[in-house]
């Protein structure tokens, strides 16, 4: 039976529902899918989708998110595929939107995730586990607004990559993240990822530089670079995934927040 679908950049599709044959464009949504029990359904997943670790190992791949492979997705003959806006080439997307039927998210904050995790259960029959997922993350993130009301925000970078070096600005999921962990983001007036330079990180003044583990891999070799430019500011390695993943990972981030938010607090006690 067909079914019409408005997806959060307001087009509208038509699906054999229940959808089969799923093809996964974005990791964080490959996790979710699996954890609405999606297991049969969903065919194909990008080389990216590492979230579960038996999908990673055992579905088919369609390469990457920004490079998909269109031969792959099409020997899965798919039903649908599930991307985002941000995450997958838009002219690739418009290509494949014109042989299958393709639902996108748009996700810049809490809210849009959210409502990301509610369409696609509809979109997929699985509105009772999504209802239920949804529950979950809204009251901890509600427990910890509670938690954050009235305290200090502290002044933040959040670096995304190196050489050259990207932060995450303002109007993207990171810097809403950022703010509901309780940090004011330094870079937050600039849109999207801005490309700084080191002058103006020291210029910023943040009091801790946090240093993602993905899409660039930080590691401790790189903490020199920036503590030359800003001797005195406290400098943090973070899970990226907490902080960029828009799925089921919500229900992590929380307490990986406060997890933070406690490493650093004891790192200025020591200063």
């Amino acid at each position: 039976m067909k079914r019409a679908f408005t997806d959060q950049l307001g087009r509208t599709i038509s699906v054999d529902f229940p959808p089969q044959r799923i093809i996964s464009l974005v990791p964080s949504q490959t996790e979710l899918l699996a954890h609405l029990g999606l297991d049969e359904e969903t065919v194909g997943i990008t080389r990216f989708c590492v979230h579960p670790e038996a999908w990673f190992r055992n579905k088919g791949r369609v390469g990457g998110t920004k490079q998909l492979n269109l031969d792959a997705i099409g020997a899965l003959q798919p039903g649908l595929l599930i991307g985002n806006k941000e995450e997958n080439d838009k002219q690739q997307i418009e290509g494949l939107a014109e042989k299958y039927p393709v639902w996108l998210s748009d996700v810049k904050t809490l809210e849009d995730a959210l409502d990301m995790i509610r369409g696609i259960g509809v979109l997929t029959n699985r509105s009772q586990q999504a209802e239920l997922l949804f529950g979950q993350i809204r009251e901890s993130f509600d427990t910890l607004a509670e938690e954050m009301a009235g305290k200090r925000r502290r002044r933040v970078a959040y670096f995304i990559w190196r050489k050259p070096y990207y932060v995450a600005g303002g109007d993207t999921f990171i810097n809403d993240m950022l703010q509901r962990a309780g940090f004011e983001n330094v870079f937050g007036h600039k849109s999207r990822y801005p490309e700084i330079s080191l002058e103006e990180l020291a210029e910023a003044r943040p009091e801790a530089i946090l240093l993602s583990s993905e899409p660039y891999p930080f590691k401790d070799q790189h903490r020199k670079e920036f503590q030359r430019a800003c001797p005195i500011t406290t400098l943090k390695m973070v899970d990226g995934e907490c902080f960029s993943w828009y799925g089921s990972r919500l229900l992590l981030s929380v307490g990986y927040f406060r997890k933070v938010r406690h490493a650093l607090t004891e790192a200025y006690r020591t200063l």
